[in-house]
């Protein structure tokens, strides 16, 4: 074979594959020529028939013809590719330009306009939001948190626990946001100011308790902190999350076992002609529990009560959504109905600011 014939080989089959219209086409001409019966394939095999001098001298001239056409080939397929892709995304475009049909329209569930509510109000205050698992051991949950072994809250009538690991831990279902306050303290030092929305789990299900609900849980630990920072922080709370001038508030004696005095919170409202009204009449509503965390708290997470101190609150963000927002019955947050969402959603773009007000 003469080095002329092998050059003549090399444009015809660089010109077939470059005729190549599509991928599949392209697959059978790489058949065709170096598969197992290949044209090329072919003569690769016949140099074991041919003299020494001659294979030496066709033996490179074909394998240069082989690695020029597979070369070739391998150009094709990305661009055949590359123009298959191009005629997709062609063919599937869509025009944004169009607007939203009303019905395809959809809306912020109430919990989350009530978490950027949150969010928007105790950031112009100077706070950071904490995040954690869901899923928590019994020191984050309980022990930390000065909850006693003797405590209602650790029976399984109110808690849910996991099956046993092999070291025979149970871990629960975080039973309350306070875990991350604990995460929070132990992990970072002071001085610290967060809040920390996310679900909780209980075992409870009528109108006012679901097994998995929503809380907001605050914390401020500094060395001059005390009950009158508290108090101003959550009538300024009030007072934004409600949109009103003035609200009253009034803080009665409780205990918690994780603050120290503890207390719970009640504002004032209204329920003239059935309309619930914050901020004036003569009627109480309670919001939320809050006090001075515990010294005993402090310690467990490594802080000296002599040195630092601080406040806490909680509250139900589902709860708190229903009184501003009218919903009179909590399961229905729950219950994935698209006309109760279009009813009392929001507007997606429309995030909640101080400056624009919360729920325009």
């Amino acid at each position: 074979m003469l080095q002329s014939e092998i050059d003549g080989l090399s444009l015809e089959l660089r010109g077939a594959v470059e005729a190549a219209g599509d991928l599949e086409a392209l697959e059978r001409i790489r058949v065709e020529v170096l598969g197992r019966k290949g044209r090329v394939t072919e003569l690769l095999k016949g140099l074991g028939k041919m003299a020494p001098e001659q294979r030496l001298r066709i033996a490179p001239a074909l394998n240069a013809l082989k690695d020029g056409v597979a070369a070739a080939l391998e150009q094709r397929r990305d661009r055949l590719k590359a123009a298959e892709l191009d005629a997709r995304l062609a063919a599937e475009r869509l025009d944004l330009s169009l607007p939203a049909r009303p019905e395809g329209e959809g809306r912020v569930h109430p919990v989350s306009q009530v978490m950027d509510e949150l969010v928007a109000i105790f950031s112009d205050m100077g706070f950071t939001v904490a995040e954690g698992p869901d899923i928590e051991d019994d020191f984050h949950n309980f022990t930390a948190l000065n909850i006693p072994p003797e405590h209602p809250a650790r029976q399984m009538m109110d808690t849910f626990y996991l099956k046993p690991r092999p070291d025979g831990q149970r871990m629960v279902l975080r039973t309350h946001t306070s875990p991350v306050q604990i995460r929070t303290m132990r992990d970072n030092p002071p001085p610290y100011r967060i809040i920390v929305p996310g679900r909780t789990y209980r075992c409870d299900s009528d109108q006012t308790h679901t097994p998995m609900f929503h809380q907001v849980e605050g914390l401020v630990i500094d060395r001059d902190t005390h009950m009158g920072h508290l108090k101003g922080t959550l009538v300024e709370f009030c007072r934004a999350f409600f949109e009103v001038a003035e609200v009253k508030m009034r803080f009665r004696p409780s205990h918690f076992p994780f603050t120290e005095p503890s207390a719970e919170v009640d504002i004032g409202c209204s329920r003239k002609s059935g309309e619930l009204r914050i901020g004036e009449g003569e009627d109480w509503l309670e919001i939320l529990g809050c006090g001075m965390v515990h010294p005993k708290v402090l310690q467990n997470c490594g802080l000296d009560p002599e040195e630092w101190q601080g406040f806490a609150w909680g509250m139900g963000i589902d709860r708190i959504a229903m009184l501003k927002y009218g919903i009179p019955d909590l399961r229905a947050f729950f219950d994935c109905d698209l006309r109760w969402l279009r009813h009392y959603g929001f507007v997606p773009l429309d995030q909640p600011s101080l400056g624009r007000g919360l729920s325009r």
